[in-house]
Order: structure tokens, then sequence, then C-alpha cells
């Protein structure tokens, strides 16, 4: 019998690399002087905060409701608390019409991209990008446009004006930005919401690490301006603040007409989000204020202490380590050696105990077209270290030879 194909474009699609950087230490032992320091991945490893568990654990016993489907765009008073919220914090209307629940934001980029491209259509994805973004884009046979960012990882819309073409259908923005930590200013949002807005193209905004941010004010007013819906498709996720990573809960907000195409993808999927993972989420959200008030701070301060080690001997001299950008989870990292970014992290996970991931996971490669940044640079996913953990990465660093 003969074996049935393999689709094309999810064969070509590079696999996950957070799961090929795990399997660098997979049956690995590491002693307790120096052990695993892993970096690799944005996503806290500690439980939510027991309010969150009991509202879980309430609903699990008590609400017969919460183990059914529910409305495939989301539980009607979490939309409502998400309109509210966000009306509050970026000074604007926002009706909950306007609000769709999705399994995660992943799934609020796929649905998304499902309204606006098909085959052969094409979307501008600044690079260093979001590596299951482009996953995405490839398996649904949607052309990427790199967009190569500055060296403090901003995008330009002049850049971007000029790779727009007749089969463009939108620009992707991340921020605070996912590799690079760069925090895209309130002016180049909105630069580039009138690009698109001019061009006739939408502006999908991933702002999963927004309660990071290192401004206390909105970082933009791109809700502010009468139809944003008609340009604007903006993207969260709950997993990162309320540490609700296994439940699956995010949200995506746009025009009622887009969700209502989105609800097609969505129903096809997972039919509704995680109900548990909901009431959570909503219960972040009425209960929570002080206390992601305090996880931000503390980010802000491990970012900090990233920064002076890198200001200090590390990034000293010609040779040294550089920091290109931080903020929200994230580092940037230029390494110092002659060697590709995916040779420096294998060898810092084998002789470092230090697991990171290379640029070749974010960026086009030389071979590709691309300028090099795939090769010079890495990330560091900092969040889960604590200021003992991050000391200790930077004298690993320092000491690191190839």
């Amino acid at each position: 019998m003969t074996a049935a194909a393999f689709s094309p474009a999810l064969t070509a699609t590079a696999e996950p690399p957070v799961m090929a950087a795990r399997a660098w230490i997979a049956g690995r032992s590491f002693p307790p002087e120096t052990p695993l320091i892993n970096l690799s991945q944005a996503a806290p490893v500690d439980p939510p905060p027991r309010p969150l568990r009991e509202a879980i654990a309430e609903a699990a016993l008590n609400d017969p409701q919460a183990h059914l489907y529910g409305p495939v765009l989301g539980l009607p008073a979490l939309r409502e608390a998400v309109a509210e919220r966000w009306s509050a914090h970026y000074r604007a209307a926002i009706a909950p019409e306007a609000v769709a629940i999705t399994s995660g934001c992943n799934q609020a980029f796929c649905a998304a991209v499902a309204t606006l491209a098909g085959p052969g259509d094409e979307v501008i994805l600044p690079s260093p990008w979001y590596f299951n973004h482009r996953m995405w884009l490839d398996m649904a046979g949607v052309v990427t446009r790199p967009l190569p960012c500055d060296e403090a990882g901003l995008p330009s819309p002049e850049r971007a004006a000029a790779l727009i073409g007749p089969r463009t259908r939108a620009v992707v923005l991340v921020t605070p930005n996912n590799p690079t930590g760069a925090e895209y200013t309130a002016g180049l949002l909105a630069a580039f919401r009138d690009l698109c807005g001019e061009r006739g193209l939408a502006l999908v905004l991933d702002e999963t690490y927004r309660d990071f941010h290192s401004g206390d004010g909105p970082p933009h007013d791109l809700f502010a301006a009468p139809g944003w819906g008609d340009t604007v498709i903006q993207l969260y996720s709950f997993s990162k603040v309320y540490r609700l990573t296994g439940h699956r809960v995010g949200a995506m907000l746009a025009s009622p007409a887009r969700l209502a195409q989105a609800e097609k993808f969505l129903d096809t999927t997972t039919i509704c989000p995680n109900q548990l993972g909901q009431i959570a989420a909503l219960a972040g959200i009425r209960r929570m204020g002080d206390w992601v008030a305090g996880e931000r701070l503390e980010i802000l301060r491990r970012r900090d202490a990233l920064r002076d080690g890198f200001a200090g001997e590390l990034g000293a001299g010609p040779g040294g380590w550089r920091l290109l950008s931080s903020g929200a989870y994230f580092a940037h990292l230029a390494h110092p050696f002659d060697a590709p970014s995916d040779v420096v992290a294998k060898a810092l996970a084998d002789r470092a105990n230090l697991l990171v991931l290379p640029g070749t996971m974010f960026n086009p490669m030389r071979a590709e077209g691309g300028d090099g940044t795939a090769e010079a640079t890495l990330r560091l996913a900092f969040a889960n270290a604590d200021a003992a953990g991050l000391a200790e990465v930077l004298r690993r660093l320092e000491a690191f030879r190839l």
C-alpha cells in the first residue's frame, strides 16, 4: 500500500524551535554546582496565583456550564470585562462586540490571518519575528515578506512601504517585541497604522506582553481613532500575566464584521475557548490588579539587572557581548564569536548548561537573503530567572569561550 502524502506546506515549515532546543539537553543530567538555566521559552513556570486557582476549582466543582461548549467568541462576561478594561487603559471606547476570546494568542493570530489572506497572498513580518507567526504563514501558504529591523529592534514604515505589492494583505507588529524586547513608540505605531490605512491593509498588533511595558500610560492611541477596526487587529494573551499558559486563553480585538468571519475559523478548530481558563482570566481582570502591578515591577527589575550586567565587564571591549535591546521577557544579544548563532547556542547548552535560542530561529539566514542578524544574535527569555539566577547567567556568559 502506498503511503498517503504529507502536505507540502506543512513539511516545508520549520520545526518548533523550543522543542528543537530541548532536544539539545534531552537525557542529560546537570551537576548541582552548574544546574541547567533554561532561558529558551517565554512562559512562566509558576502556577497561577491562588485566587485564580480557587476560581477554577469553584467553577469545576459547582458550575455545570463550565464543562460544556460555550460561545465560540467567548464568555460574554469576559468580553465585557476586556472591553471595559481596555477602554480605560487605552482611553478609548471599545465595545464588547469588538472583542473575541480565543484559545491562546497563537490561535488569535491564526484566526486573524484566516480572515485576511489565502495561499499566495503576502504578509509583511518584521525580522526578527516571533517564530510561530512565521510557521503559521508558511503552513497557510501565505508568503512572508521579511522587514529587517534596525539594531535596536525597530521596524521602519518607509521600508515596509517599499515591500507592499498587489497581494500584500497585512503588516504584523509585536510590542513589547518577541524576540527582541523592543518597545515601539506610540508615534511609530501610528505611522504603521496610517500606512496600512492608506494602502488598504490590516495592521495586526500582537500585544501579548503589554502588561510588562515599561511605560505607565497607554502605549498607543490606536483605539481612539474613529473606525479603528477598519485597519487595526489587536491580539492579546492572558497566559503570561496570569500564568495561565496551560489554560489557553487569548483575545482578538477587531471590527465586529471581521470577528464574524473569524468565528468560522474558531468554530472549526476549538469550537470555544477553555471555559475554566476564561473564568480564571475574568477573575484576574476583576481581582488581581495590584498583583499584576507587582509582577510588572519585578520583570522590570530583572530587565534592569541584565542591562547593568551588559554595561559592565561582560560587554567591555570590541570582543564583548552586546545587549542590543531588552524589555518584557526578553533580551536580544549579539555574541562575540566567529560562528553562527546556532553553533554558539548549542555550545552554551553543552558546555555552560545555559539554554537559549539562536537568531537562526527568528530571522532569514544569509543563504536565504538575510542581513546576518540570524547568525549574529541570541534570544534570552529571562522572566523565570531571579536575581541570583541572572547573576549566574552573566557569569557563565562572561566565562564562556567557543
